[in-house]
């Protein structure tokens, strides 16, 4: 086995004894009457069983791999030393790929990529068509999250004069997805060239609407006091039946110390609206801290795959070419009604595949 091996093989199983050390202590009595520090060892527990678990694979694979050569090497017996050679064959050209694996798993990955997301459409220039590119980009998501079994549910929206939205607020849940190491992709400002529907003589338009992804902050991760926000009640303006205009169901939640604002109004009860509200103040809390992460990691990285610049143009949508590209990668697709109807998983993958790339060479450097 060569030296590179050796060292990859002793960095999983050095873990091994802190994985058996979260083991014991998740079924410890006082962890588990302690829920912070319950979840938060759980939390690693779920970030080392993947490395060990791969870790486990590669040692039985390496080890295989020995035996089989060193019949191969010793045995006179032809058909033991046919099946060595077959072993031998199939065994070879998976090494580099699930070193590749291990090595991708022992980097330290964005601590909240298992997490939920909260995401924020906001229309920018382009007036009444800006707005209506931001509603065509929440029903992309909304058609994207339904294909992977997500649960969409909208905070708060502004709708636009002429359709879509001057802004739209959602959580996207999963039991099974981090979907927030998904979504973090589609943070920035997305651009559309095409004549617009308000558009009277045919004239191609550039608009643009930004989108911000937020990993949804949970119970113990921000500590929250409600002495610290003032609570308004308003009447709800969006759709919502007889209650709309009648009732004070619409929460408005302001961070005194901060100065940041939230309000949900989509629900007809007003502690449900609340609760949602008081959700979404503590993840844009938490956001202040996880913003310096990614302006960590921002510095480092030219594509910019996975950065804290919301500001940054990262995709181009040409409705006269049927193109979408995204700009960090160069990757573009021509077929841009199938994307808008929420096939953007391809495009997903391969940013993926650079930030990958990406944080390959800098555990390298």
């Amino acid at each position: 086995m060569a030296a590179d091996s050796n060292t990859l093989l002793e960095k999983v199983l050095s873990l091994q004894d802190k994985f058996q050390s979260l083991q014991d202590q998740l079924a410890s009595p006082e962890v588990m009457s302690d829920m912070k520090k319950f979840v938060q060892l759980n939390k690693d527990y779920k970030e080392l069983e993947p490395i060990i678990r791969k870790g486990l694979e590669y040692k039985k694979m390496v080890t295989d791999l020995s035996s089989a050569k060193d019949i191969l090497a010793t045995e006179k017996d032809e058909e033991l030393r046919e099946m060595a050679r077959m072993e031998i064959s199939e065994i070879e050209p998976k090494i580099p790929e699930i070193e590749q694996e291990i090595k991708l798993l022992l980097i330290p990955a964005d601590p909240d990529d298992s997490k939920n997301a909260m995401v924020e459409i906001r229309g920018g220039t382009g007036g009444d068509e800006a707005a209506i590119f931001a509603g065509d980009l929440f029903r992309m998501y909304q058609h994207f999250a339904e294909s992977r079994g997500w649960k969409l549910e909208v905070t708060d929206q502004a709708p636009g004069t002429s359709g879509g939205f001057k802004q739209i607020v959602f959580k996207l849940s999963s039991n099974t997805d981090g979907v927030y190491g998904i979504m973090k992709y589609e943070s920035g400002v997305h651009r559309v060239q095409r004549v617009p529907q308000t558009e009277t003589q045919g004239r191609i338009q550039t608009s643009a609407a930004s989108v911000a992804v937020f990993p949804e902050a949970g119970e113990f991760d921000v500590d929250l006091n409600w002495d610290d926000i003032r609570l308004d009640l308003f009447c709800s303006s969006g759709p919502g039946g007889q209650g709309v205009n009648t009732t004070y169901s619409a929460v408005r939640l302001t961070h005194i110390p901060s100065g940041l604002v939230v309000q949900c109004q989509e629900e007809r009860s007003q502690l449900k609206n609340k609760d949602r509200a008081f959700e979404e103040l503590r993840t844009r809390l938490y956001n202040l801290e996880h913003q310096k992460y990614l302006d960590g990691i921002a510095a480092k990285r030219k594509t910019m795959v996975s950065t804290g610049d919301r500001s940054a143009k990262i995709r181009t949508y040409n409705y006269p070419q049927g193109r979408v590209t995204d700009h960090r990668i160069g990757w573009s697709m021509y077929n841009l009604p199938v994307f808008m109807d929420g096939d953007i998983q391809e495009c997903i993958d391969q940013l993926q595949i650079a930030e990958n790339a990406e944080r390959l060479k800098e555990a390298g450097d």
